[in-house]
C-alpha cells in the first residue's frame, strides 16, 4: 500500500472489520474484537504493510478482496471469465469505495472485458457480517462466468487451522480439524445440493488463543470452498456457488448477484455460536416470535415403515397421544402405489387402497387425541414405476439418451420446467387444501444426475410458493437426513432433520457440529428404536430419551414395542422436555468441557433459569470422574439444583445422598463452576439432566 490509504470499517455489537484501500486495490485488514471508536485506521493498516523482499515486486501486490493474476499477486484469482474459448486475463480498476455505517461496497471495472464488479459487505445486529458479489456486463459480447465467489476472506494471520465438517448418510458433520499451509484445501459438493461434503460450514481457528472465525454459504445448490497460504503467507478462504449453466452466462447489459456468504468472529466457540443462533433466530426463522412451543412430534417410519393401513396408524395414534406426543406425522407410504421404494414417487394423491374415504377419518382422529397432523413429501423426485412417470417421461432430468440411470429407485424431475413446477404446486396446493394438514416433511433422497439447469432456483421457487399460498404450514427440511441445510431454504422452514441416524451416541456427535451454528429449536431430536436400525447397537430408553431432549423433541419408535416401563419413563421425559423447552428454545446454549474425552454436557441459560445435560458414551478410566462444573450461570447468584426423575438405572446406584437430590441443593453459581458436581458418569451411555433455579438466600 501507498502513503494514501484510505480506510473502512464496519461494525458489529462487539465485532470490527477494518478494510484499507490504496486506491488499486482494498484489503481486510483487521477482524476481531470491537476497537475503540478513536482507533487510528491509518496507522493500524500502516502496521499491517510488510516491506517488499528479494523475491518480490517493488509494490507488494495483495489479493484483497478481488484477487487476480496480474502484478506478481501468487494467490488464487477470485474470478475466472471467458468470452467465447478464449480465457480472460482480467485488469480490474478500483472505481469506487463507499461505506456507510453497516454496509461496505468497493467496485471494480475491467479494461478489456467490460465486466463490473462490487464486493459488498454489511453488518448485521447479531455480530454476524453478511458478504456477497454483484456483477455487471457493461461490454458487447456475451462473458461466460466460469467462477464468481460469494466471499473471498484474507484471514488474520493467527488462523492457522480449519475445521471442516465431511460426511455422509447418517454421520453427517464430522468435525475434522486441518492445518492450513502452502498446499490448497480443496472442499465441494456434487449431486445439485450441499449434501454431506465440507464446505459449506467452515471454523478457522487461532493459534494464540481460544478465538474463531467461522463461514457459511446460504445456498442450497453445490458449492466449492478453498482455503491456503500463498508464498508469503496469507491465507484466503474462497467460498463460491457452482452455479448452473444458464446462471453463468452474462449478456450485454446483464447482471447477476452471487449466493450470500455469513461470517463471525467469536472470542470462543459459545461466542460465535451464540452470534450464528441470533442471526438464525431474528433473521432467517419466518415469523419466529410468534411459533409457539415446540411440538413433541411422532413420525410413524421407524415405528410402521410401508407397513401401513387406517387401523395401525389409528392404534400408533392412540399411542402416541398416550405418551403426550402434540403432533402425529405420516411419513412414506402413503400416496397411491406406494408399498415399497421402487415405485410411486410423484403420484401425489392418497391411496384408496389404505385409505378408502381419504386421510380425512385419520386426520380426524389425531385431532381428537390432541395432536396436529403432518405428512410426508418428497417433491422433486419421480420413480420410473409411477402413473407421473408413465404419462411425462420427459419431464424428468435426462441428457436424451434411452439410459437414465436411477438412485434409490428414483429420478430427479426437471424444475426448470412450468408444466413440472405447476403440477408439483397444484399438487401439494390440493393436499394442504382439502386436508388439516399442519406440517409437511420435505425430502430430498437422491443426488442429481445428470444436473440439470435451473434446479437450484426452482426448488427455491416451488418452496416459496408452497409457504406463501399456507403461510401457517410448518416445513421440516429433510435430504437423506442432513444432506440439504443452508440458511437460505431454511428461510422458508421451520425445522431442520439432522440425520437420518436416531443412535443416541451418534446423534451427540451430529448435534454437537449442527449446534455450533443452529438453535436447538429447529434441529428435530427424536427418540429412536432399540436396537437401533441404522447402527444395530442396543441403547436404554433413558439415555435415548435424554439425548432427544435438548433439541426439538420427537420419537421415532413403535411405543407398541416398549414395555409399560419404558412407555413412562418416555412420558416423563417428554413432560420434562414440555416443562423446559422455553429455557432450552429461548435461551444460550453453552458446551461443557471436561477431561473424559466421551463425556459430552452443555447447558442451555435464560432469564434465572438453566438446563444441563452430561452423557457418557464410552467407559470411564476411572470410577470417579473429575466433577463436572457448569458455567453461564451468574457468580454471584444462588440456583436450587436438581436432578429431575427419571434418573439413569445404573448410575443411579451409585449417586452419593441420592435423598437430597429430591428437593435439590442450593449452590453459588461460582461454587458449580469451580467445584462442580460429582455424578456418575463411569458407564457407558448414561446421561444426566440437571436443573438450576434462582434462589434468594437471607
Amino acid at each position: 500500500m501507498t502513503a494514501s490509504i484510505k480506510t473502512y470499517r464496519l461494525d458489529g455489537t462487539s465485532t470490527s472489520i477494518v478494510f484499507a484501500s490504496d486506491g488499486y486495490m482494498i484489503d481486510l485488514i483487521y477482524f476481531g474484537p470491537a476497537l475503540p471508536e478513536k482507533e487510528d485506521l491509518t496507522v493500524l493498516a500502516a502496521i499491517s504493510q510488510f516491506g517488499s523482499h528479494e523475491n518480490q515486486p517493488e509494490n507488494v501486490t495483495v489479493g484483497g478482496l478481488l484477487p487476480e493474476v496480474r502484478n506478481g499477486f501468487s494467490g488464487k484469482p477470485a474470478l475466472k471469465i471467458r468470452q467465447g474459448v478464449t480465457s480472460v486475463d482480467t485488469c480490474f480498476e478500483l472505481l469506487d469505495v463507499t461505506c456507510t455505517e453497516d454496509r461496505l461496497v468497493a467496485t471494480w471495472k475491467d479494461c478489456v472485458c467490460q465486466v463490473q464488479v462490487s464486493a459488498i459487505w454489511q453488518a448485521c445486529d447479531s455480530d454476524v457480517f453478511k458478504c456477497h458479489y454483484r456483477l455487471s456486463n457493461k461490454g458487447n459480447e456475451v462473458i461466460f462466468l466460469e467462477a464468481v465467489p460469494s466471499l473471498v476472506l484474507p484471514l488474520p494471520a493467527h488462523f492457522t487451522e480449519l475445521t471442516s465438517f465431511p460426511g455422509r448418510w447418517a454421520r453427517e458433520m464430522q468435525a475434522t480439524r486441518h492445518q492450513l499451509g502452502p498446499s490448497m484445501i480443496e472442499m465441494r459438493s456434487s449431486g445439485g445440493k450441499p449434501g454431506f461434503d465440507p464446505g459449506n460450514w467452515l471454523i478457522f481457528h487461532s493459534n494464540i488463543d481460544s478465538s474463531i472465525l467461522g463461514c457459511h454459504l446460504a445456498w442450497n445448490g453445490d458449492h466449492i470452498a478453498l482455503a491456503a497460504r500463498d508464498r508469503d503467507g496469507q491465507a484466503t478462504v474462497h467460498l463460491e456457488a457452482t452455479l448452473d449453466r444458464n446462471a453463468a452466462d452474462l449478456v450485454p447489459g446483464g447482471a447477476m448477484t452471487t449466493p450470500v456468504s455469513l461470517l463471525s468472529f467469536g472470542l470462543n466457540e459459545d461466542e460465535f455460536s451464540h452470534n450464528f443462533h441470533q442471526y438464525v433466530r431474528k433473521e432467517i426463522l419466518p415469523l419466529r416470535s410468534g411459533w409457539g412451543p415446540r411440538k413433541v412430534h411422532l413420525n410413524s417410519w421407524e415405528a410402521l415403515g410401508f407397513k401401513l393401513s387406517q387401523a395401525a396408524l389409528i392404534e400408533l395414534a392412540n399411542e402416541a397421544s398416550a405418551l403426550g406426543v402434540e403432533r402425529f406425522v405420516l411419513d412414506d407410504g402413503w400416496f397411491k402405489g406406494r408399498r415399497n421404494d421402487k415405485s410411486g414417487i410423484g403420484d401425489w394423491v392418497v391411496d384408496p387402497n389404505l385409505f378408502p374415504t381419504g386421510l380425512g377419518p385419520l386426520i380426524d382422529h389425531v385431532r381428537m387425541k390432541g395432536m396436529d397432523f403432518g405428512l410426508w413429501i418428497e417433491p422433486e423426485m419421480v420413480s420410473p414405476d409411477s402413473d407421473l412417470y408413465r404419462m411425462h417421461p420427459d419431464w424428468c432430468i435426462h441428457d436424451g439418451s434411452e439410459r437414465r440411470p436411477t438412485e434409490r429407485n428414483q429420478l430427479v424431475l426437471d424444475l426448470s420446467r412450468r408444466d413440472v413446477m405447476e403440477y408439483l404446486f397444484a399438487a401439494i396446493t390440493d393436499l394442504l387444501a382439502n386436508n388439516n394438514i399442519a406440517y409437511l416433511k420435505w425430502d430430498h433422497n437422491r443426488r442429481q444426475f445428470p444436473l440439470g439447469a435451473g434446479q437450484t432456483e426452482g426448488y427455491i421457487e416451488l418452496l416459496n410458493a408452497v409457504t406463501s399460498a399456507h403461510p401457517d404450514v410448518e416445513i421440516e427440511h429433510c435430504s437423506s437426513g442432513g444432506g440439504r441445510i443452508d440458511l437460505r431454504s431454511l428461510a422458508m422452514a421451520h425445522r431442520v432433520w439432522p440425520s437420518d441416524n436416531n443412535d443416541p451416541i451418534e446423534r451427540l456427535r451430529i448435534n454437537r457440529s449442527w449446534a455450533r451454528f443452529l438453535p436447538l429449536e429447529i434441529m428435530g431430536n427424536h427418540v429412536g428404536p432399540s436396537p437401533n436400525p441404522i447402527t444395530g447397537r442396543r441403547t436404554d430408553i433413558d439415555f435415548r430419551a435424554k439425548v432427544a431432549l435438548f433439541g426439538h423433541m420427537g420419537v421415532e419408535a413403535n411405543p407398541a414395542d416398549m414395555d409399560a416401563q419404558e412407555k413412562a419413563v418416555l412420558a416423563q421425559h417428554i413432560v420434562l422436555y414440555k416443562t423446559w423447552r422455553e429455557i432450552l428454545h429461548y435461551g444460550k446454549l453453552y458446551h461443557l468441557i471436561h477431561d473424559d474425552s466421551e463425556i459430552y454436557g452443555q447447558i442451555v441459560v435464560s432469564d434465572g433459569k438453566a438446563i444441563a445435560f452430561a452423557a457418557q458414551t464410552g467407559f470411564a478410566e476411572n470410577f470417579n470422574v473429575t466433577p463436572l462444573r457448569f458455567k453461564a450461570l451468574d457468580s454471584d447468584a444462588f440456583y436450587r439444583v436438581k436432578l429431575p426423575k427419571p434418573w439413569p438405572p445404573k448410575a443411579s446406584a451409585y449417586l452419593a445422598n441420592p435423598g437430597m437430590w429430591e428437593n435439590g441443593v442450593v449452590l453459588s453459581g461460582t461454587a458449580l463452576l469451580e467445584k462442580g458436581l460429582s455424578l456418575p458418569l463411569t458407564h457407558p451411555e448414561t446421561a444426566w439432566i440437571i436443573t438450576f433455579e434462582k434462589e434468594a438466600v437471607t
